[in-house]
């Protein structure tokens, strides 16, 4: 279980007890940073994460990434015996990460005042579809629910079709992301007060966050985004764009240099010089015009050759990727985004990196997913427990 560690947040101990993949990630996260992070499970429903995703070997590639750089545990926590394990377990922790139905921790004699009362600075972070408060509380949250409310989903797919749901968790990523955010806000708040808190994260609010000003465009213009497919509704041409070849790529002009610069390039400087060229929102009013210019141009080339044109006329495109491509891309290999894990069970696997790089600690991947309960012995010896209890645990169903 134990591992050397000199990342940023080394010495952080972080209780992960969430299942699934906001507060998961968001622990995920944490542990790649050095933080010691132990993930704890029911001993007869272990997080059904394990279950996604493609597997190898009867071995769960999903969790070979996720259960990363975390101890496991199990113990079942609607026992009284788990109970005071659990509440052992948060004394010597600075964060625990939660993602039950409100009122549910509560329920098991496990409230953030149960939790702190030998531990005040501990920090509490929960998890939930629609938050603590308000008449969805109760309702079972996922992140599919959040890109259908948050007004996702409405604006994405083509304009004739149907609103469109992401074929990956992109809600429960974004809410990582704000849950590891949240957690080392409070933390930090924690250095000047010596007081934890309890964070209320619903998934529903970060993805809402990353949609830009819709709620202020309703406030001011009553007028709400439209699907445009690829397109966008802020600047033309901006778009995917197949090549000769049968590949793809995909063409942005955010700014208007770059705009400029593209319709140069496809030999249609012309447009340029059109009074409605001037800004994005208008050239995008005649994306269909500067569609056909460019994908024509694009059609006419190979992928290598589409990008080294662009690359000459300093204009912004790139490759539309899948994994293999993304694996032999010398820009991810100089990012060492793409970095292999020695595992018990499969060898050495390759997967994701950390985040972003630092000048001082590193972040890292010290070891892979591990088996439910596998530190568990470790983990409540190092509580207090001896042999004979965990033995008589583990007989009756506790652990």
């Amino acid at each position: 279980m134990s591992s050397n560690s000199s990342g940023a947040l080394e010495g952080l101990r972080v209780v992960d007890v969430s299942t699934l993949f906001a507060g998961p990630m968001a622990a995920m996260h944490l542990g790649d940073l050095g933080a010691e992070v132990i993930k704890v499970e029911h001993p007869r429903r272990p997080d059904p994460a394990r279950g996604h995703g493609p597997a190898k070997n009867g071995h769960n590639l999903w969790w070979k990434t996720l259960g990363r750089n975390k101890s496991t545990v199990q113990i079942d926590l609607s026992r009284v015996e788990g109970q005071e394990a659990f509440t052992r377990l948060a004394a010597t922790a600075d964060v625990v990460i939660e993602n039950f139905r409100p009122d549910t921790l509560e329920r098991w004699n496990l409230a953030y005042d149960v939790l702190s009362a030998s531990n005040p600075g501990l920090v509490l972070a929960r998890v939930t579809g629609f938050g603590q408060i308000g008449p969805y509380r109760r309702r079972p949250g996922f992140g599919t629910l959040a890109e259908a409310m948050s007004g996702f989903a409405a604006a994405t797919g083509e304009p004739d079709g149907p609103p469109t749901l992401p074929p990956f968790g992109l809600a429960d990523g974004i809410a990582s992301l704000a849950t590891a955010f949240a957690i080392m806000s409070a933390l930090h708040a924690r250095t000047s007060t010596g007081r934890g808190q309890v964070i209320d994260l619903a998934i529903i609010e970060p993805i809402l966050a990353m949609l830009g000003p819709q709620l202020t465009r309703w406030d001011q213009l009553g007028t709400v985004q439209p699907r445009t497919g690829n397109r966008s509704a802020n600047n033309a041409p901006r778009n995917t764009y197949r090549t000769s070849d049968g590949r793809w790529v995909a063409i942005s002009t955010s700014s208007q240099n770059i705009a400029e610069r593209v319709m140069r390039l496809v030999g249609r400087a012309e447009l340029v010089d059109e009074p409605w060229f001037a800004t994005g929102g208008q050239r995008a009013q005649h994306a269909d015009l500067l569609d056909e210019a460019v994908g024509a141009w694009v059609l006419a080339r190979t992928r290598n050759e589409v990008i080294e044109a662009f690359e000459a006329a300093e204009a912004a495109v790139a490759p539309v990727y899948e994994a293999p491509d993304i694996m032999g891309d010398p820009q991810f290999a100089a990012l060492g985004t793409v970095q292999y894990v020695d595992d018990p069970d499969l060898g050495q696997v390759a997967m994701q990196g950390p985040l972003f790089r630092m000048s001082g600690a590193q972040a890292s991947i010290r070891f892979t997913g591990r088996a439910p309960g596998a530190d568990t012995d470790e983990v409540l010896s190092s509580l207090g427990y001896s042999a004979p209890d965990i033995q008589r645990l583990r007989e009756d169903g506790v652990v």
